[in-house]
């Protein structure tokens, strides 16, 4: 499975990609990173 990445837009919001794929859009820095967490399975820190 292709990994997950992150890439800001000149909008300023983020958008997670798997591959070339998008997988969400319209983020804050902070909601694509709990994603990222999220799908890694990790646990946020608070």
């Amino acid at each position: 499975m292709p990994a997950l990445r992150v890439t800001p837009t000149q909008d300023g919001t983020y958008t997670v990609y798997r591959g070339t794929q998008v997988v969400m859009s319209g983020l804050t820095r902070g909601q694509a990173q709990a994603y990222l967490d999220q799908a890694k399975g990790s646990r946020p820190q608070n």
